[in-house]
């Protein structure tokens, strides 16, 4: 199965420029060599005044990145610029990055509406859905021929097609979906975790058994599901959730969301609390928390000291994201 994306940076493209009536420039970095801040497929938004959205590098090639979106702008069409910032005086560009590596990037107009953006969009579109997408990247040839297309995913290599460092006329940019968080349990402690994991554009669905709880304006661009939690999988597509943490401070809701997830396909289940009431609730479950061994996390987060809500909510996100970039991190508590 494919990993999870965890750059979201399409995502905050697409939302910038949805606010925005005038054309900008869209930067992608379609190659590289040696060490760079970012990698292919990295993308930034310049807009006519010089506001960025991203960044290709710690911000040693941004300056000059404008000069080069401002004649993108006047022609309307687009172009391909390469640094190669691996002399360690860097005398050729000035910047003195001290980067040592190089990279090729493609500089295309965008407009509010026009093909580029929908492309993009629909991108977009189907990632939110859980489906995998492909961008196509032109970048040698003429103005005419450069710039992204959207294709069907294929996970088989293309006549073409390269991965990032190489060097070929077209560089193919294969997406999958961001990992989609569960949150059971819509406390006051779950909102600023959904704030953070919302910061971090990941896609996050909140559930509770309480009504009074589950309100659109606590937790703002969250998916949210009302409902016992007995109900979840009926309620819930458990298996687009690449985790779920299990918050709801109540004892019998909360067995109840385990029981539940131990019979998922979830990967990590988190689990807010101490160790004695984690164990109560082992017990409880009897013969289905050996179904969760192995991916219970308990108590859920970083071992960062944290003892605020907005302390917890980091150590939580900070795990769920190190779990979905493939590290195992440092859990607070013990995992089952």
């Amino acid at each position: 199965m494919p990993a999870p994306r965890l750059d979201t940076s399409l995502e905050a493209l697409l939302e910038r420029l949805s606010a925005l009536s005038t054309p900008a420039v869209l930067a992608t970095i379609v190659a590289t060599a040696g060490s760079t801040y970012r990698k292919a497929g990295a993308r930034m938004l310049i807009e006519a005044d010089g506001r960025l959205t991203g960044l290709l590098s710690g911000g040693c090639l941004e300056h000059d990145l404008r000069e080069y979106a401002r004649a993108v702008l006047d022609s309307g069409e687009p172009r391909v610029v390469e640094y190669d910032l691996r002399d360690a005086n860097d005398l050729l560009y000035g910047i003195g990055a001290g980067c040592e590596g190089a990279m090729r990037i493609l500089l295309e107009p965008v407009a509010p509406g026009g093909v580029l953006a929908l492309a993009l969009s629909a991108a977009a579109d189907a990632l939110a859905a859980g489906r995998p997408v492909a961008l196509a990247m032109a970048h040698r040839g003429p103005a005419a021929v450069l710039g992204t297309r959207a294709r069907a995913f294929n996970s088989t290599p293309t006549q073409g097609t390269h991965g990032p460092g190489d060097v070929a006329d077209t560089w193919i940019q294969q997406l999958t979906p961001p990992p989609r968080m569960l949150v059971c349990g819509a406390g006051a402690d779950a909102e600023p975790l959904v704030q953070l994991l919302r910061t971090l554009r990941l896609p996050v669905t909140v559930t509770d058994h309480r009504p009074a709880y589950v309100a659109a304006a606590r937790f703002p661009g969250a998916t949210l599901s009302l409902g016992s939690a007995e109900s979840l999988a009926r309620r819930i597509e458990l298996g687009g959730c690449f985790a779920a943490v299990v918050m709801s401070h109540h004892l019998v809701a909360d067995e109840g969301y385990l029981r539940v997830l131990a019979d998922s396909s979830i990967g990590h289940v988190g689990l807010l609390g101490p160790r004695p009431r984690r164990e109560r609730l082992m017990a409880a479950l009897g013969p289905a928390a050996e179904r969760l061994r192995g991916r219970l996390r308990g108590p859920v987060g970083l071992d960062i000291g944290a003892v605020t809500p907005e302390g917890i909510a980091l150590a939580i996100a900070a795990e769920l994201h190190a779990l979905a970039g493939g590290r195992p991190g440092t859990p607070a508590g013990t995992s089952g």
